[in-house]
């Protein structure tokens, strides 16, 4: 497997997956699942710093830009710049815009338009996705 100049690996067998991530965040980052709404540590989460990818540690959010939006899961309204990636899921019948890490490609979640200002956007994200790295 090649490393990159950070250290992270550029691509993993599935096996390299399963013993990296607990098996919720396997379920969530590998297989596009979802947690069940408000079971994440994560939504009550309001000290300074940066949530990052579970799967390979990518900063993906700024805490300041962390908001309650009633979904019961963390919400944010604007990723870091590079962070993140969409691309359109049409699974359940709907079509809606699926957000995955820029480095390691693990489903994080979903964007709505029904977010707060500056950007109106809500990025409706599996707790078991992402790990919080405190301030300091």
């Amino acid at each position: 497997m090649a490393v990159n100049e950070i250290g992270i690996a550029e691509a993993r067998t599935e096996a390299e997956w399963r013993r990296a991530l607990t098996p919720e965040q396997y379920r969530i980052l590998r297989e596009h699942g979802t947690e069940r709404a408000g079971t994440s540590p994560l939504n009550h989460e309001k000290r300074a710093g940066t949530f990052v990818c579970a799967g390979c540690g990518q900063p993906l959010f700024a805490s300041g830009t962390k908001f309650e939006s009633g979904t019961g899961w963390p919400s944010f309204y604007a990723p870091l710049d590079g962070a993140v990636e969409t691309q359109t899921d049409r699974s359940f019948f709907m079509t809606r815009t699926e957000v995955h890490c820029a480095r390691c490609h693990g489903h994080l979640g979903h964007v709505f338009d029904d977010g707060p200002a500056p950007t109106g956007l809500r990025y409706c994200m599996n707790g078991g996705a992402m790990a919080f790295e405190p301030e300091g």
